[in-house]
Protein backbone atom coordinates (compact mmCIF):
# COMPACT_ATOMS: atom_id res chain seq x y z
CA UNK A 1 0.00 0.00 0.00
CA UNK A 2 1.39 3.25 -0.41
CA UNK A 3 1.93 5.44 2.14
CA UNK A 4 -0.38 8.92 1.51
CA UNK A 5 2.03 10.76 3.94
CA UNK A 6 4.38 10.96 0.66
CA UNK A 7 1.92 11.99 -1.76
CA UNK A 8 2.25 15.61 -2.34
CA UNK A 9 -0.24 17.08 -3.57
CA UNK A 10 -1.42 17.31 -7.15
CA UNK A 11 -1.45 20.92 -7.57
CA UNK A 12 2.35 20.59 -6.90
CA UNK A 13 3.83 17.66 -8.37
CA UNK A 14 2.71 17.45 -11.06
CA UNK A 15 4.94 17.83 -14.25
CA UNK A 16 2.58 19.73 -16.13
CA UNK A 17 1.21 21.70 -12.79
CA UNK A 18 2.00 25.65 -12.95
CA UNK A 19 3.36 26.69 -9.51
CA UNK A 20 1.16 29.58 -8.70
CA UNK A 21 2.94 32.96 -7.22
CA UNK A 22 2.62 34.34 -3.46
CA UNK A 23 0.31 37.60 -3.95
CA UNK A 24 2.94 39.14 -1.95
CA UNK A 25 5.66 38.35 -4.61
CA UNK A 26 3.12 39.21 -7.31
CA UNK A 27 2.21 42.52 -5.86
CA UNK A 28 6.05 43.58 -4.67
CA UNK A 29 6.25 47.37 -6.04
CA UNK A 30 9.40 47.86 -8.19
CA UNK A 31 10.53 51.31 -6.15
CA UNK A 32 11.63 51.38 -2.51
CA UNK A 33 9.76 53.71 -0.18
CA UNK A 34 13.42 54.61 1.40
CA UNK A 35 13.29 57.77 -0.46
CA UNK A 36 9.59 59.04 1.26
CA UNK A 37 11.04 57.90 4.44
CA UNK A 38 14.56 60.29 4.10
CA UNK A 39 11.81 62.80 3.25
CA UNK A 40 9.67 62.43 5.82
CA UNK A 41 11.87 62.39 8.84
CA UNK A 42 14.22 65.64 7.32
CA UNK A 43 12.61 67.92 10.21
CA UNK A 44 14.48 65.18 13.04
CA UNK A 45 17.84 66.73 11.69
CA UNK A 46 16.52 70.04 11.64
CA UNK A 47 15.05 69.72 14.85
CA UNK A 48 18.46 68.19 16.45
CA UNK A 49 20.58 71.14 14.50
CA UNK A 50 18.23 73.80 15.94
CA UNK A 51 18.14 72.26 19.76
CA UNK A 52 21.90 72.24 19.45
CA UNK A 53 21.87 75.72 19.06
CA UNK A 54 19.38 77.00 21.02
CA UNK A 55 21.05 74.96 23.74
CA UNK A 56 24.52 76.57 23.37
CA UNK A 57 26.17 73.21 22.20
CA UNK A 58 28.57 74.66 19.79
CA UNK A 59 29.17 77.79 21.55
CA UNK A 60 30.25 75.04 24.62
CA UNK A 61 32.45 73.10 22.05
CA UNK A 62 33.95 76.04 20.63
CA UNK A 63 38.06 76.15 21.51
CA UNK A 64 38.07 73.61 23.88
CA UNK A 65 39.00 69.77 23.40
CA UNK A 66 35.91 68.80 23.19
CA UNK A 67 33.75 67.25 26.00
CA UNK A 68 32.05 63.85 27.50
CA UNK A 69 28.59 63.02 27.52
CA UNK A 70 29.03 63.47 31.19
CA UNK A 71 30.83 66.85 31.27
CA UNK A 72 28.31 67.83 28.14
CA UNK A 73 25.32 67.02 30.94
CA UNK A 74 26.73 69.32 33.80
CA UNK A 75 27.02 71.77 31.46
CA UNK A 76 24.08 72.21 29.74
CA UNK A 77 22.34 71.63 33.01
CA UNK A 78 20.30 68.46 31.96
CA UNK A 79 20.20 64.90 31.87
CA UNK A 80 22.59 62.60 30.81
CA UNK A 81 20.44 60.27 28.62
CA UNK A 82 19.17 63.11 26.38
CA UNK A 83 22.37 64.77 25.60
CA UNK A 84 24.11 61.42 24.81
CA UNK A 85 21.03 61.11 22.41
CA UNK A 86 21.70 64.69 20.78
CA UNK A 87 25.24 64.73 20.44
CA UNK A 88 25.19 61.11 18.64
CA UNK A 89 22.34 62.85 16.38
CA UNK A 90 24.59 65.72 15.87
CA UNK A 91 27.51 63.55 14.85
CA UNK A 92 25.72 61.71 12.64
CA UNK A 93 24.28 64.42 10.57
CA UNK A 94 28.00 66.12 10.57
CA UNK A 95 27.86 68.90 13.13
CA UNK A 96 30.24 67.18 15.68
CA UNK A 97 32.74 64.44 15.64
CA UNK A 98 33.82 62.11 18.26
CA UNK A 99 37.78 61.80 19.81
CA UNK A 100 38.96 59.68 22.24
CA UNK A 101 35.40 59.67 23.99
CA UNK A 102 34.87 63.25 23.20
CA UNK A 103 32.57 65.30 21.22
CA UNK A 104 34.31 68.35 19.56
CA UNK A 105 32.72 70.54 17.13
CA UNK A 106 32.74 69.54 13.20
CA UNK A 107 34.93 72.38 10.78
CA UNK A 108 31.16 73.03 9.87
CA UNK A 109 30.04 73.53 13.12
CA UNK A 110 32.85 75.33 14.34
CA UNK A 111 32.75 78.28 11.30
CA UNK A 112 28.99 79.19 11.25
CA UNK A 113 27.03 77.68 14.45
CA UNK A 114 29.43 79.52 16.92
CA UNK A 115 27.86 82.86 17.77
CA UNK A 116 30.34 85.55 17.40
CA UNK A 117 32.10 84.71 14.78
CA UNK A 118 32.25 86.42 11.57
CA UNK A 119 30.08 83.72 9.37
CA UNK A 120 28.06 82.93 12.02
CA UNK A 121 24.86 81.18 10.87
CA UNK A 122 23.29 80.76 13.59
CA UNK A 123 20.92 83.27 13.32
CA UNK A 124 19.46 81.37 9.66
CA UNK A 125 18.48 78.51 12.22
CA UNK A 126 17.41 80.73 14.84
CA UNK A 127 14.90 82.61 12.83
CA UNK A 128 13.46 78.90 10.94
CA UNK A 129 12.93 77.60 13.93
CA UNK A 130 10.96 80.10 15.83
CA UNK A 131 9.18 82.00 13.14
CA UNK A 132 9.03 79.27 10.12
CA UNK A 133 9.17 76.14 11.97
CA UNK A 134 5.83 76.69 13.60
CA UNK A 135 4.39 78.14 10.12
CA UNK A 136 4.92 75.37 7.78
CA UNK A 137 3.02 73.26 10.23
CA UNK A 138 0.45 74.91 9.42
CA UNK A 139 1.06 74.42 5.27
CA UNK A 140 -2.07 72.56 4.55
CA UNK A 141 -4.08 76.02 6.18
CA UNK A 142 -2.33 78.25 4.05
CA UNK A 143 -2.68 75.99 0.65
CA UNK A 144 -6.43 75.84 1.74
CA UNK A 145 -6.84 79.69 2.72
CA UNK A 146 -3.84 80.89 0.15
CA UNK A 147 -2.90 83.25 3.12
CA UNK A 148 0.38 83.92 4.76
CA UNK A 149 1.14 81.55 7.96
CA UNK A 150 3.74 83.45 10.06
CA UNK A 151 1.90 87.00 10.37
CA UNK A 152 -1.53 87.71 10.02
CA UNK A 153 -2.52 89.05 6.49
CA UNK A 154 -5.36 91.21 8.60
CA UNK A 155 -3.09 93.00 10.97
CA UNK A 156 -0.08 93.97 9.13
CA UNK A 157 0.09 95.19 5.37
CA UNK A 158 2.88 93.19 4.60
CA UNK A 159 5.71 90.94 6.92
CA UNK A 160 8.43 93.71 7.30
CA UNK A 161 5.72 95.63 8.99
CA UNK A 162 4.45 95.80 12.62
CA UNK A 163 6.54 92.95 12.61
CA UNK A 164 8.47 91.90 16.31
CA UNK A 165 11.66 93.85 16.16
CA UNK A 166 14.23 91.27 18.03
CA UNK A 167 12.07 88.44 15.39
CA UNK A 168 13.34 91.18 12.44
CA UNK A 169 16.25 91.40 13.70
CA UNK A 170 17.16 88.20 14.16
CA UNK A 171 15.86 87.30 10.45
CA UNK A 172 18.83 90.03 9.00
CA UNK A 173 21.10 88.15 11.56
CA UNK A 174 20.38 85.25 9.32
CA UNK A 175 20.39 86.73 6.11
CA UNK A 176 24.02 88.00 6.39
CA UNK A 177 25.84 85.26 6.49
CA UNK A 178 23.74 83.80 3.46
CA UNK A 179 23.93 86.57 1.80
CA UNK A 180 27.85 86.88 2.13
CA UNK A 181 28.25 83.88 0.36
CA UNK A 182 25.64 84.20 -2.17
CA UNK A 183 27.03 87.91 -3.12
CA UNK A 184 30.71 86.28 -3.43
CA UNK A 185 28.82 84.11 -6.61
CA UNK A 186 27.24 86.78 -7.81
CA UNK A 187 30.45 89.11 -7.98
CA UNK A 188 32.46 85.68 -9.74
CA UNK A 189 29.60 85.27 -12.54
CA UNK A 190 28.36 89.22 -13.05
CA UNK A 191 31.16 91.63 -14.02
CA UNK A 192 30.64 95.41 -12.22
CA UNK A 193 34.08 96.52 -13.16
CA UNK A 194 32.16 99.36 -15.14
CA UNK A 195 30.37 100.53 -12.82
CA UNK A 196 30.49 103.05 -10.51
CA UNK A 197 27.14 103.36 -8.11
CA UNK A 198 25.38 100.60 -6.84
CA UNK A 199 21.62 100.85 -5.26
CA UNK A 200 20.92 97.81 -3.53
CA UNK A 201 16.79 97.87 -3.20
CA UNK A 202 16.22 95.79 -0.22
CA UNK A 203 19.48 95.68 0.55
CA UNK A 204 19.35 94.58 4.31
CA UNK A 205 22.71 94.14 6.25
CA UNK A 206 24.62 95.03 3.59
CA UNK A 207 26.04 92.00 3.07
CA UNK A 208 25.92 92.04 -1.19
CA UNK A 209 27.43 95.28 -1.02
CA UNK A 210 30.30 94.79 0.91
CA UNK A 211 31.02 91.96 -0.80
CA UNK A 212 30.86 93.91 -4.21
CA UNK A 213 32.52 96.82 -2.74
CA UNK A 214 35.48 94.25 -1.97
CA UNK A 215 35.62 92.84 -5.45
CA UNK A 216 35.09 95.39 -7.49
CA UNK A 217 37.39 98.72 -5.89
CA UNK A 218 36.12 101.32 -8.30
CA UNK A 219 32.24 100.55 -6.85
CA UNK A 220 30.23 102.64 -4.19
CA UNK A 221 27.11 101.25 -3.13
CA UNK A 222 23.94 102.63 -1.33
CA UNK A 223 21.53 100.55 0.53
CA UNK A 224 18.11 101.47 0.26
CA UNK A 225 15.35 99.61 3.28
CA UNK A 226 13.83 100.59 6.10
CA UNK A 227 14.51 102.55 8.96
CA UNK A 228 15.17 99.89 11.42
CA UNK A 229 16.95 97.72 8.81
CA UNK A 230 19.29 100.68 7.86
CA UNK A 231 20.46 100.65 11.21
CA UNK A 232 21.76 97.09 11.51
CA UNK A 233 23.13 98.01 8.16
CA UNK A 234 25.05 100.75 9.66
CA UNK A 235 26.08 98.41 12.15
CA UNK A 236 27.67 96.00 9.71
CA UNK A 237 29.39 98.51 7.27
CA UNK A 238 30.94 99.90 10.44
CA UNK A 239 32.27 96.23 11.71
CA UNK A 240 33.15 95.91 8.13
CA UNK A 241 35.51 99.17 7.71
CA UNK A 242 33.01 99.83 4.51
CA UNK A 243 30.80 103.08 5.51
CA UNK A 244 32.75 105.17 3.62
CA UNK A 245 32.21 103.26 -0.32
CA UNK A 246 28.49 102.46 0.92
CA UNK A 247 25.47 104.91 2.03
CA UNK A 248 22.38 103.53 3.91
CA UNK A 249 19.38 105.77 2.89
CA UNK A 250 16.22 104.73 4.59
CA UNK A 251 13.45 104.12 2.36
CA UNK A 252 10.46 101.63 0.90
CA UNK A 253 10.13 100.91 -1.89
CA UNK A 254 6.77 99.72 -2.42
CA UNK A 255 5.39 102.78 -1.17
CA UNK A 256 7.58 105.34 -1.65
CA UNK A 257 6.75 106.89 -5.63
CA UNK A 258 10.80 107.13 -6.68
CA UNK A 259 13.69 105.62 -5.86
CA UNK A 260 17.20 107.23 -5.18
CA UNK A 261 18.77 108.79 -8.13
CA UNK A 262 22.71 108.87 -8.93
CA UNK A 263 23.20 104.96 -9.75
CA UNK A 264 24.60 103.47 -12.55
CA UNK A 265 23.39 99.59 -11.42
CA UNK A 266 20.52 98.55 -9.62
CA UNK A 267 20.58 95.05 -7.61
CA UNK A 268 17.35 93.61 -6.78
CA UNK A 269 18.75 90.25 -4.51
CA UNK A 270 15.97 87.66 -2.93
CA UNK A 271 13.64 90.82 -2.75
CA UNK A 272 10.95 89.91 -6.25
CA UNK A 273 10.12 86.48 -4.66
CA UNK A 274 8.35 88.30 -1.67
CA UNK A 275 6.04 90.19 -3.96
CA UNK A 276 3.26 89.67 -6.14
CA UNK A 277 3.94 90.10 -9.92
CA UNK A 278 2.01 93.42 -9.81
CA UNK A 279 3.99 94.58 -7.11
CA UNK A 280 7.29 92.98 -9.04
CA UNK A 281 6.04 95.15 -11.92
CA UNK A 282 5.79 98.48 -9.86
CA UNK A 283 9.38 98.03 -8.57
CA UNK A 284 10.77 97.31 -12.23
CA UNK A 285 9.56 100.40 -13.36
CA UNK A 286 10.43 102.62 -10.46
CA UNK A 287 13.81 101.11 -11.39
CA UNK A 288 13.60 101.39 -15.11
CA UNK A 289 13.19 105.60 -14.02
CA UNK A 290 15.61 105.83 -11.53
CA UNK A 291 18.42 104.85 -13.64
CA UNK A 292 20.05 106.63 -16.61
CA UNK A 293 20.72 105.34 -19.90
CA UNK A 294 22.36 102.69 -20.81
CA UNK A 295 22.44 102.09 -17.05
CA UNK A 296 22.12 98.26 -15.47
CA UNK A 297 19.55 96.26 -13.27
CA UNK A 298 20.70 92.75 -11.94
CA UNK A 299 17.87 90.16 -10.51
CA UNK A 300 19.45 87.84 -8.30
CA UNK A 301 17.09 85.12 -7.21
CA UNK A 302 16.63 81.08 -6.83
CA UNK A 303 14.92 80.87 -9.88
CA UNK A 304 12.61 78.07 -10.67
CA UNK A 305 12.75 76.56 -14.16
CA UNK A 306 10.66 76.95 -16.44
CA UNK A 307 9.10 73.86 -16.42
CA UNK A 308 7.98 74.64 -13.36
CA UNK A 309 9.42 70.87 -12.07
CA UNK A 310 12.78 72.36 -10.02
CA UNK A 311 15.07 72.39 -8.70
CA UNK A 312 14.66 71.69 -5.27
CA UNK A 313 16.18 74.74 -3.47
CA UNK A 314 13.45 77.50 -5.71
CA UNK A 315 10.38 75.30 -5.96
CA UNK A 316 10.80 74.94 -2.03
CA UNK A 317 11.40 78.42 -1.37
CA UNK A 318 9.03 79.14 -3.55
CA UNK A 319 6.26 76.98 -1.44
CA UNK A 320 8.18 78.91 1.73
CA UNK A 321 6.51 82.46 0.17
CA UNK A 322 3.34 80.65 0.21
CA UNK A 323 3.33 81.07 4.31
CA UNK A 324 5.79 83.97 4.53
CA UNK A 325 4.53 86.31 1.68
CA UNK A 326 1.97 87.24 -1.01
CA UNK A 327 4.84 85.92 -3.83
CA UNK A 328 6.79 83.15 -4.95
CA UNK A 329 9.92 82.43 -7.05
CA UNK A 330 9.86 82.95 -10.28
CA UNK A 331 11.15 81.58 -13.46
CA UNK A 332 14.02 83.48 -15.53
CA UNK A 333 11.48 83.46 -18.62
CA UNK A 334 9.03 85.25 -16.44
CA UNK A 335 11.67 87.91 -15.02
CA UNK A 336 12.55 88.43 -18.84
CA UNK A 337 9.44 88.95 -19.66
CA UNK A 338 8.76 91.91 -16.86
CA UNK A 339 11.80 93.36 -17.71
CA UNK A 340 11.34 93.72 -21.73
CA UNK A 341 7.49 95.38 -20.98
CA UNK A 342 8.99 97.77 -18.80
CA UNK A 343 11.99 99.07 -21.22
CA UNK A 344 14.62 97.22 -20.84
CA UNK A 345 16.74 96.01 -23.24
CA UNK A 346 19.30 92.99 -23.65
CA UNK A 347 17.91 90.67 -21.58
CA UNK A 348 19.24 87.86 -20.68
CA UNK A 349 20.50 85.17 -17.38
CA UNK A 350 23.61 83.74 -16.06
CA UNK A 351 23.44 80.44 -13.94
CA UNK A 352 25.53 79.95 -10.43
CA UNK A 353 25.03 78.16 -7.08
CA UNK A 354 24.99 79.66 -4.44
CA UNK A 355 23.33 79.47 -0.89
CA UNK A 356 20.36 82.04 -1.77
CA UNK A 357 20.72 82.21 -5.61
CA UNK A 358 21.02 80.11 -8.55
CA UNK A 359 21.10 82.87 -11.19
CA UNK A 360 20.76 86.44 -12.01
CA UNK A 361 18.82 87.98 -14.67
CA UNK A 362 20.19 90.93 -16.45
CA UNK A 363 19.15 94.08 -18.88
CA UNK A 364 20.00 97.72 -19.38
CA UNK A 365 17.95 100.98 -19.96
CA UNK A 366 18.41 101.72 -23.32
Amino acid sequence: MRNTRDQAPATSTGTNAAVEPRAADHDLPTVSPLPLMQLSIGFWSFKALATAHELDLFARLADTDGHTIDELAELLGVAQRPVELLVTACASIGLLERRDGRYVNSALADEFLVPGKAFDFGGWVQMLDRRLYPAWGRLTEAVRTNRPTSWNPDEQEHLFVGEDPQLLAVFWEAMHSLSTFTARELGAHVDLSASTALLDIGGGSGAYDIELCRRFPNLRATVFDLPPVCEIASTKLVAAGYEDRIAVTPGDFLADPELPAGHDVVLLSMIMHDWTPQQDLAILRKCFAALPSGGRIVISELLVNDEKTGPPAAALMSLNMLVETVGRNYTAAEYEQWLHTTGFVDVHTVSFDAPGANGAVLAHKP
